[in-house]
C-alpha cells in the first residue's frame, strides 16, 4: 500500500508545493492546538449541528455538509488565511493564473455507518475542461483524529496524471490517518475520497480550497458573503473571496445607479468602499503582468 509523505509546518513553502505536485497528496502535522479547535468548534458546531445529512451516494447519507465559513467563524477564516498554506497554495497555482481565489469552505462530518465515498478528482467540477491545467490546492483540516476506523480521507499517491476512467486498484488506495490539528494538502487532480466510517463516533473535517482566480468557484462566495458583510473583512480575506481583479479586464462591473452617479466600469473593491486604483479596466501591473504571460507563450 502507498503512503502518504508528512512534513512538520517549518518545511519551506517550496518544499510542500513541490511534494504536493509529484505526490498529489500530503499531510502537514500537528499545525492546530487543541485550544484553537476547541474554540473553532464553539464557533461552529451550532451550523454542523442544523445541517442536513446528504441525500445520495456520493454526499453520503450520513455526511453533513455545512459551507459559508468565511461568515459563520473567526478561526475558520484564519484557517483560510493561513500564511503557511496560502504560500505553497500561491507557488502551485501562480504558473497558471495571477490570481489565486477561495473555492469552498465546507465542515464535512462523516457519521457512523457512512459507506466509503466514490473515488473522484475534485477538478471534475468543471468537468472535463481542464485537462491540461492543475486548478485546485486543496485542505482538509482534521478537527478530529483521522483514523481507518472513522474514515480517514482515501487517496490514490501519485495519481495525478491518470485518465480520467482509470479503474483504481484496492492496493493502490491508503488513507489520510492523522492527529487532529493535521492537515490533508492535496490538488485537484489526486483521486480520493471519503473513507467509510465503522467506528461508533462522528470524524470531523474542514476541507478549505482554493483555485485560478479566472474559474468559478465551487461555493459561490459573492451569495455566500455578499458585498455588505464582505466590507467588514480583512483586505486579503477580500480578495481571496473574489472582491478584486483575477487579472487586466477580469471582474469589473458597472455599479447600479442613475446616470452619472458612479463611475461607469470600476473593479470589484469599489462595492466595498475601496478606492479605485488604475484605469477603467484594472491597473498598469495587472495589464503588464497579461502581456508578459502571453509574450512568455509565444
Amino acid at each position: 500500500m502507498p503512503e502518504i509523505r508528512h512534513f512538520s509546518l517549518d518545511t519551506e513553502a517550496q518544499t510542500l508545493a513541490d511534494a504536493v505536485k509529484e505526490d498529489g497528496a500530503i499531510i502537514i502535522d500537528d499545525v492546530l492546538s487543541a485550544e484553537f479547535i476547541a474554540q473553532l468548534r464553539t464557533e461552529t458546531d451550532p451550523y454542523m449541528e442544523g445541517s442536513n445529512l446528504g441525500f445520495d451516494d456520493f454526499a453520503g447519507f450520513k455526511t453533513t455538509r455545512t459551507g459559508g465559513l468565511m461568515v459563520r467563524s473567526q478561526k475558520c477564516r484564519e484557517l483560510i488565511a493561513h500564511p503557511d498554506i496560502l504560500a505553497p497554495c500561491k507557488l502551485f497555482l501562480e504558473p497558471y493564473c495571477q490570481t489565486v481565489q477561495l473555492h469552498l469552505t465546507q465542515i464535512i462530518r462523516i457519521g457512523p455507518g457512512e459507506t466509503a465515498q466514490l473515488i473522484h478528482r475534485d477538478r471534475w467540477a468543471w468537468g472535463s475542461h481542464l485537462a491540461h491545467v492543475e486548478p485546485q490546492f486543496n485542505t482538509i483540516w482534521a478537527i478530529t483524529d483521522f483514523t481507518s476506523e472513522n474514515g480517514a480521507t482515501q487517496v490514490v499517491p501519485g495519481s495525478t496524471q491518470w485518465p480520467d476512467d482509470v479503474k483504481i486498484e484496492p492496493e493502490q488506495v491508503t488513507q489520510a490517518t492523522m492527529r487532529a490539528g493535521s492537515v490533508l494538502v492535496y490538488s485537484g487532480s489526486v483521486f480520493h475520497g471519503g473513507g467509510d466510517n465503522r467506528s461508533d463516533a462522528d470524524r470531523i473535517g474542514i476541507n478549505i480550497t482554493y483555485t485560478l482566480g479566472w474559474l468559478r468557484q465551487e461555493e459561490n462566495q459573492y451569495l455566500t458573503c455578499p458585498a455588505e458583510i464582505a466590507k467588514d473583512l480583512d483586505q486579503p480575506l477580500q480578495e481571496l473571496i473574489g472582491y478584486s481583479m483575477g487579472q487586466y479586464a477580469l471582474g469589473y462591473y458597472t455599479p447600479p445607479g442613475k446616470p452619472g452617479e458612479h463611475p461607469e466600469i470600476v473593479p470589484p473593491q469599489y462595492a466595498l468602499g475601496h478606492e479605485i486604483e488604475g484605469g477603467m479596466l484594472g491597473t498598469s501591473a495587472e495589464l503588464e503582468a497579461l502581456q508578459e504571460q502571453i509574450s512568455n507563450q509565444e
